[in-house]
């Protein structure tokens, strides 16, 4: 009875907080009207009617073409340029009655502005004398923490993982997509997610898309930081998220099993009876694996749980690899391709680097495989040693270097990342392994195709003489060429790879040996200068 009353007083509340935020629907926030009379429009002007005739066509345009409209009416000075778009959370029905009637009363709220722009509850409409700009505007209207879960907590630390985790899917994931929108869930606990969802309009390119989000986590980040929920909007874009409850599993024991009764004499019954006790034990088996099943998902999901907190306490007390080096930071993140991953989803997707997935060693560290749930994915991941001196600078220069490289038969970077005190690399996972396994491995007489080969030739070509530099990969040996499925080669490990530029002779200077025992030019080894040559030996 307790419960009950406790959901009616919360649907209550949602009632009465709905109640008293629905005249925003329809009446924006102080719009962002222009007040210069000179530019103003007068009533029976030409540009009126065209405006007019915009704002009556932006509803069913914008319902037509998947709640975003931009168009423009008129020619020369007296043109008129619009935009529309409702967010994604709000229901079609609300979306159309926003825009008809933000487009029936702006002008009463802006009369005579040339250049308007409003923000409502379900959508947001902008019009202008002039091309509206496909820039971020970064300001917000509207900022708060939602009424229902929006409650603080006790301390910062127990969301802050799982909120930046969110955050960054966010970003990366609204300036992927073509619809400019994005949603993606964060472990908060073993029972709890945090919702976040992330929304442009569809004028702004990726780029653009990205800085407004990334402003609004910040601003989001130090306007309420001991929330776990909150919403901002502006013109450009708007981001929310709030903290998914779920309710544990039942706690009832499971069901004993029936004890059959043996059958005094045969007769009409016994096979109706046989029937029942057959039912009854079958259902009562089915129950038990049922239970057994929902105890051992809660088991993995609290092992999930503990894995998600040590990763996040180690990237709270480890902190970032680059902290010191903020430049480097800065352009990791504007590069493009290869996206940065959080230590904990790198801990997980390896099941936190247990020795069972370890793929292999080599000079500068281990590699494991990994299972990447969100993108359904195998990769293989590797763990840059700690004590390798060279690791740091290996580690960078794979990153700068490959993820500007593509070519089938080069090993595909996926993502990075280097919090939590680790230096970690996301490559696409080769069934097949290396060559070096193959040729030194003993005992298996696996006849080697050709093309490999000549897949590797093909790979060196691009990088010597096709790229719009010289790579010097100054590393070539059977451990580095990678077989896919069907036996192709692919060059990796770049981290001792150099840039030269085509005109200098693809030439540099070697000051010091790197790497693991193999095969050394002796050119290079007497000049201490790699080239070509040298790097295709």
């Amino acid at each position: 009875m307790a419960s009950r009353l406790l959901i009616i007083a919360v649907a209550l509340l949602c009632a009465m907080a709905d109640g008293q935020e629905e005249d925003n629907i329809f009446k924006p926030w102080p719009p962002d009207c222009s007040t210069t009379r000179r530019k103003n429009y007068t009533y029976n002007s030409q540009c009126k009617q065209n405006l007019d005739q915009l704002l009556a066509a932006l509803p069913v345009a914008a319902r037509d073409n998947g709640w975003f409209y931009q168009r423009s009416v008129g020619t020369g000075d007296d043109e008129v340029f619009g935009l529309v778009m409702c967010y994604a959370d709000y229901s079609a029905a609300m979306c159309q009655e926003c825009l008809s009637s933000a487009s029936a009363e702006i002008t009463r709220m802006c009369p005579g502005s040339r250049n308007v722009s409003a923000v409502y509850d379900a959508c947001v409409l902008r019009y202008s004398d002039m091309p509206i700009p496909a820039t971020a505007d970064l300001n917000y209207l509207y900022i708060r923490n939602l009424s229902i879960h929006g409650v603080p907590i006790d301390s910062q630390s127990l969301v802050t993982w799982s909120w930046m985790l969110l955050m960054r899917k966010l970003v990366f994931g609204v300036a992927s997509s073509p619809l400019r929108l994005a949603e993606d869930t964060s472990p908060y606990s073993s029972l709890q997610e945090i919702y976040g969802l992330a929304q442009c309009t569809r004028d702004l390119n990726g780029t653009e898309c990205s800085r407004c989000i990334k402003n609004y986590t910040n601003q989001l980040g130090s306007l309420l930081p001991n929330y776990t929920s909150g919403v901002i909007k502006g013109y450009s874009c708007y981001l929310l998220y709030d903290v998914n409850i779920t309710l544990p599993p039942g706690t009832a024991p499971a069901p004993a099993l029936p004890r059959p009764s043996m059958p005094a004499a045969p007769g009409p019954s016994s096979s109706n009876t046989q029937l029942v006790i057959g039912l009854s034990v079958g259902a009562a088996s089915s129950l038990i694996v049922l239970a057994s099943l929902i105890w051992i998902h809660r088991l993995w999901h609290q092992k999930q749980a503990k894995i998600l907190r040590e990763a996040r306490e180690r990237e709270l007390e480890e902190g970032d690899f680059f902290d010191d080096e903020p430049e480097m930071e800065d352009e990791f993140e504007k590069g493009t391709g290869p996206k940065r991953f959080c230590y904990g989803e790198l801990a997980i997707a390896t099941h936190n680097f247990s020795d069972k997935q370890k793929l292999g060693e080599g000079g500068f560290g281990s590699v494991y495989r990994g299972y990447l749930k969100d993108i359904d994915l195998h990769v293989a991941i590797k763990r840059v040693s700690k004590g390798s001196k060279q690791g740091r600078k290996e580690y960078a220069s794979e990153v700068r270097i490959i993820s500007r490289l593509r070519h089938r038969n080069l090993v595909r970077l996926i993502g990075w990342c280097h919090g939590g005190g680790e230096l970690l690399l996301v490559y696409e996972l080769m069934p097949n392994g290396s060559l070096d396994k193959y040729l030194y491995g003993g005992g298996d007489d696996t006849l080697l195709p050709w093309p490999i080969v000549l897949g590797l030739a093909s790979a060196l070509l691009y990088l010597h003489e096709e790229w719009e530099q010289c790579v010097l990969h100054r590393d070539i040996k059977p451990s580095n060429v990678i077989l896919d499925a069907a036996f192709h080669a692919k060059l990796g490990d770049f981290g001792l790879a150099r840039l030269v530029d085509h005109g200098r002779g693809s030439h540099t200077t070697v000051t010091v040996l790197a790497g693991t025992m193999g095969y050394l030019d002796p050119e290079c080894m007497i000049t201490g200068r790699a080239s070509v040559e040298s790097s295709s030996s």
